[in-house]
């Protein structure tokens, strides 16, 4: 799997939610805080996206998508100055499309609003290192196959077809992983350093990849030197300089995240989690195991089930 896809499957903690909103104006809602991802695709017409602060709001046009970090709540309206009543994707009505600020005639807005669900614990650089909000102008040439994505959802909600059940949840697992690449690919064209950059290197990118592929190699920084075609402190210096950590030390961040999802996601011994991210002692990896998370990878498993 690649560096994007296996961050976000190690960082998921469970299926998409989501539901089409039908607006008619005036209308606005605020969305509360909490962990994960929001997402809004706009499908007709169009809105508008408010942080927090109120300041600097930002308009959305058709075929927009925002993901939105959750953390601290914001706003969604046709204006940024409607008011904005509390509302969660959760708690609307589950049908095809709810009316908020219900008038005659069509609809104003035509919005897919939902969220996905996170583990918040140890969150992967390339998902910490969002921005509040990643915003996809559909107008600015998004790319082609997120373009598509958004496309095959409006298809799919505009009428009920055999296997439209199965088909969102898979498109919307595909708009989050799009979204975030396209945002990647972005920033390492305007030549920002970070995860941007790492993705686009060779060296590093296939030494990531390797590490991420097989964690429970013995792996050492000129082993991984040789995957990236670098000299020993070259590598070292680049890899540092862009995953902002050094190679070994992001192994080991790995390893134990690794464990942390398996230990929540099956009954495993703690001897095949060790040996899975390359502990050959299992005394060993609880020791590593309890420095990365305070607690014991025991206690860990039943506060998590």
């Amino acid at each position: 799997m690649d560096l994007v896809g296996e961050a976000l499957m190690t960082m998921r903690a469970g299926p998409a939610v989501s539901r089409r909103a039908a607006l008619h104006g005036p209308w606005g809602l605020r969305v509360a805080g909490g962990p994960g991802l929001g997402f809004h695709v706009v499908l007709q017409g169009s809105a508008w996206l408010i942080p927090p602060d109120g300041e600097n709001p930002t308009e959305l046009r058709n075929g927009d998508v925002v993901v939105v970090r959750n953390g601290s709540g914001y706003g969604l309206a046709d204006d940024p100055d409607s008011p904005l009543p509390d509302v969660a994707v959760l708690e609307l009505p589950d049908d095809d499309a709810v009316a908020v600020g219900r008038c005659e005639g069509e609809p104003s807005t035509v919005v897919l609003c939902g969220s996905f669900a996170l583990h918040h614990a140890r969150p992967h650089p390339l998902i910490a290192g969002l921005p509040e909000a990643m915003h996809l102008p559909a107008r600015a040439g998004v790319d082609q196959r997120l373009r598509s994505v958004v496309d095959l959802l409006g298809a799919e909600l505009d009428g009920e077809q055999p296997g439209t059940s199965a088909a969102i949840p898979a498109l919307l697992d595909l708009l989050l992983l799009y979204s975030v690449r396209t945002w990647y690919d972005r920033q390492a064209d305007r030549g920002a350093r970070g995860w941007a950059a790492a993705l686009r290197d060779p060296a590093v990118s296939r030494a990531l990849f390797q590490l991420q592929r097989s964690p429970a190699r013995p792996w050492t920084v000129a082993g991984l030197a040789g995957v990236a075609g670098l000299s020993r402190p070259a590598f070292a210096r680049r890899f540092t300089d862009l995953v902002g950590q050094p190679p070994l030390t992001y192994l080991t961040w790995w390893r134990m995240t690794l464990a942390g999802r398996m230990l929540r996601a099956d009954d495993s011994t703690l001897a095949t989690v060790a040996a899975r991210v390359g502990y050959t002692s299992e005394f060993a990896f609880s020791k590593a195991f309890r420095r990365a998370f305070g607690v014991s990878p025991g206690s860990y498993r039943r506060t998590a089930s």
